[in-house]
């Protein structure tokens, strides 16, 4: 890609980066550009810390990061980029730290906020490439469209328990992710991260793919996934690639009709509110229409409120883990057990993080099921506010 490729290597730059600089495919000129580059990585997690370290070992010479999250030890299964002590600390400046050690020569801008319709354009625009690291629809959509609105190559991965996959959209004459994915899933329909597992060395693999494929977009080596998905079987270590092509009815960039970023969340069906009964007399203020917090749960059940309360996640997340007397109803046999639940009982739905339990109170309410709640943050929020005895995972 055309980058400013005036950057002199100083003598230790010469040195660490010996083995780049003897490459025919990269040289000193490729080197060069990678100094001058400017890349912007989003999401500092399970992708975004191979990635990031990649980028930074490479000489990416100003590498921006945002990331809105804290380290947690649960991410330290995948995410390299942290050790135990960062626990607690925001992702950006444990990461800072981490990439100024591995190479002082890179510029590091650290933003601890998420990324959105309002200050996406405003960030994006000072880069030259945009990888999106990111475990979420509202954020793919964003980074896609903020991308072809300035013209920013896209390197993207995605990752979900054994499977993976990588790309590059955005680039000229090539698919941006809308051409193919127009619409996003239903909510509930697809698990995240945190509901379905991830194989921890699997966003190791895509995300030194998706770093591979940045330095490439940068020398000009090689040839890119422009117009190729790359899918990744880890389970079975099966690699294969689908040609994509662009599609002219794309509302972003074939047809040009989003002109503007919208409202995610809202695109995706992440918004509060259901057609589930809001019943708001017995909701906390942090729970929006159809949702109840664990706390006001647990004062309803010691309270003698008769309320059915049903599991919608998978047996070995039962086994486990569950929530009392509870009765489990994995997501995908909801519609053939449905007829067994009264559709005049107070019923309360629960997953592992709410997601899967809000996409079946939502189901319920559209069968007629009046008083159903979808439990605010599922079972691991009851376990950190209620019940302690109940095993997190």
């Amino acid at each position: 890609m055309p980058l400013d490729s005036d950057q002199s290597l100083s003598p230790e730059e010469l040195q660490r980066y010996h083995r780049h600089l003897i490459l025919p495919d990269v040289g000193e000129d490729g080197q060069r550009r990678l100094k001058a580059a400017r890349v912007l990585l989003v999401g500092a997690g399970g992708l975004g810390s191979p990635i990031a370290l990649y980028l930074a070992a490479a000489g990416v010479g100003h590498l921006g990061v945002i990331d809105a999250d804290v380290v947690d030890t649960s991410n330290l299964q995948r995410q390299v980029l942290f050790g135990t002590r960062d626990v607690g600390k925001p992702k950006v400046a444990a990461a800072e730290t981490r990439l100024h050690d591995l190479n002082p020569h890179v510029s590091i801008a650290s933003f601890h906020a998420k990324l959105t319709s309002a200050n996406a354009l405003d960030i994006l625009r000072g880069y030259d490439i945009v990888v999106d690291g990111s475990d979420n629809f509202p954020t793919r959509y964003l980074v896609n469209d903020a991308c072809v609105l300035l013209g920013k190559p896209n390197v993207h991965g995605s990752v979900i328990r054994f499977d993976g996959q990588a790309t590059v959209f955005g680039a000229e004459g090539g698919p941006c992710y809308r051409c193919l994915f127009p619409e996003p899933p239903a909510p509930g329909t697809v698990p995240n991260c945190a509901e379905g597992g991830v194989f921890g060395v699997l966003p190791g693999l895509i995300g030194v793919i998706q770093a591979t494929e940045t330095i490439k977009l940068i020398t000009g080596a090689g040839e890119s996934l422009v117009g190729r998905l790359l899918l990744v079987d880890a389970l079975r270590m099966r690699f294969r690639t689908i040609e994509l092509e662009a599609d002219p009815e794309c509302r972003a960039c074939g047809t040009h009709e989003i002109t503007t970023l919208q409202d995610y969340d809202a695109f995706c069906g992440l918004t509060s509110g259901s057609t589930a009964a809001t019943m708001t007399t017995d909701i906390d203020n942090d729970a929006g229409p159809g949702e109840i917090t664990p706390a006001r749960l647990d004062q309803r059940l010691r309270a003698g409120h008769a309320i059915t309360v049903v599991d919608v996640r998978e047996p070995y997340e039962w086994s486990i883990a569950r929530i009392g007397d509870a009765r489990l109803i994995p997501l995908n046999s909801l519609p053939q057990a449905a007829h067994s639940l009264s559709r005049d009982a107070e019923i309360v739905v629960y997953c592992h993080h709410g997601m899967r339990s809000e996409a079946a109170a939502q189901w319920l309410g559209d069968q007629g099921f009046n008083r159903v709640l979808n439990l605010v943050g599922g079972i691991d929020r009851w376990s950190l506010e209620v019940d302690p005895s109940v095993r997190r995972y």
